[in-house]
């Protein structure tokens, strides 16, 4: 484990600096990623390293996803990678992983698990005759199985996931007591009282209403909207197809629906439907499913990060699926790290450093931090010594922010150079 972990600060630096064109990191780099000790199980199961002991005594959010990662090929180099996606039969590789957040705060507490492929063919069984576990789609029910080891220590789980994840096996295997599930409607499925869900809800009362400020998304601008809600106890039959000899007649769980009817003209409505295993006593309880289905938005950044914003990941001119597991494995932990410092830098919440660095690391970070700190009061670091937000001023100092309070906030270039500069620290004292 120690030897992983000083590979993988080296590694996370050449990550960072492969498109600046120097050869022996490059070289190094890639001597690291052929290294046979190093192996994509190894670097996915030091994903969670720190997140089991983050999570004790917490009500924890555990959110999982999955995204493409297009890599640029051309008929003649295809490095191996397989077909991603629709249009174009772009290439690549898919990740699936799982965030826990903290429900009551929305922080970051780390990478719970995941799981990291390359397709090399496509399958030709139809769907319907194989069992769950033999399926792609599998992922979603292995992860959060995984979860409920991970996150033994935690007070209580819910597992969130968008559409996708709406897979009677998930359904049927994962519930336990303090280990719940809320997840997106994907099909207007079968109820065990002869009716489909979506006339379930359609029959139940809208019992609230809320007005809610909706954020600018990338088809959608800044708006308010008047959201209503309904729900209501359902009982779902399993799919007429499926190879599960064990699945069982029915199972219980709430679904809610939250609607605009009245959306501004030419604007999409909101309209979600969300199905939970979580009691749903008042319309108080249902609000707050939906307010942690919300909570989901933190994976969309954390894939910005990883993707576009920070690592910049799809541009790696790395030559071999092999390797490309590896840098995606590397690149996963070190974008949840810069997603924690983003979340700290303002202060406001009262996370340990801990949470995204070891004893080690947190050692050079005081010493940088005496190093670091300005004459005057203004450019002192004010947070206490060893928060995540004390961190996140040092680091970003180390990456260029002048320090000051009036200037904007360091973003997440300034966090991805101030950790190359850790990486290098760390990596000196290693050898």
């Amino acid at each position: 484990a120690s030897f992983l972990r000083s590979m993988v600060m080296r590694a996370n630096v050449c990550l960072r600096r492969m498109g600046e064109g120097k050869r022996p990191q490059e070289v190094g780099f890639g001597r690291f990623l052929a290294n046979s000790k190093v192996t994509v199980d190894r670097l996915i199961a030091g994903w969670s390293d720190q997140t089991g002991a983050a999570a004790s005594g917490r009500h924890v959010l555990a959110i999982q996803d999955t995204s493409e990662i297009h890599f640029k090929t051309t008929v003649e180099r295809r490095r191996g990678l397989g077909e991603v996606g629709k249009g174009g039969r772009p290439r690549g590789l898919l990740l699936h992983a799982m965030l826990a957040l903290d429900a009551g705060t929305g922080a970051c507490l780390g990478l719970v698990g995941g799981r990291i492929w390359n397709r090399s063919e496509r399958v030709k069984t139809d769907r319907h005759r194989r069992r769950s576990k033999d399926k792609e789609s599998h992922r979603w029910v292995a992860t959060a199985q995984a979860a409920k080891e991970t996150l033994a220590q935690a007070a209580q789980v819910t597992v969130i996931g968008d559409r996708e994840s709406d897979i009677f096996a998930l359904w049927a295997s994962l519930p336990a007591p303090d280990f719940h599930l809320i997840v997106r409607v994907m099909q207007d499925r079968r109820l065990a009282d002869g009716r489909k869900l979506y006339d379930a809800l359609a029959a139940a009362p809208i019992s609230a209403t809320r007005i809610v400020n909706l954020p600018e998304r990338a088809k959608r601008k800044a708006r308010t909207a008047e959201l209503s809600l309904r729900f209501t106890a359902v009982e779902l039959k399993p799919p007429r197809h499926g190879a599960e000899p064990d699945r069982p007649a029915s199972i219980s769980l709430n679904c809610i629906e939250v609607i605009e009817l009245n959306p501004p003209k030419g604007a999409e409505p909101v309209h979600w439907r969300l199905l939970t295993t979580h009691a749903l006593p008042d319309p108080e309880a249902a609000w707050q499913i939906v307010d942690w289905y919300k909570m989901r938005w933190v994976v969309e950044q954390f894939w910005r990060l990883l993707k576009r914003q920070g690592l910049q990941l799809e541009d790696s001119q790395i030559n071999t699926a092999e390797r490309l597991l590896k840098l995606t494995a590397i690149a996963t932990k070190a974008a949840v790290t810069t997603l924690q410092l983003l979340q700290a830098r303002d202060g406001r919440g009262n996370e340990p450093a801990k949470r995204a660095f070891n004893r080690g690391e947190l050692a050079l970070l005081e010493r940088l931090d005496t190093k670091y700190q300005g004459r005057t009061a203004a450019q002192q670091n004010p947070h206490p010594k060893r928060s995540l937000a004390w961190a996140a001023w040092l680091i970003a100092r180390l990456g260029g922010w002048d320090g000051y309070a009036s200037s904007k906030p360091p973003g997440p270039i300034t966090f991805k150079h101030g950790l190359d500069q850790i990486g290098r620290a760390s990596c000196r004292e290693r050898v």
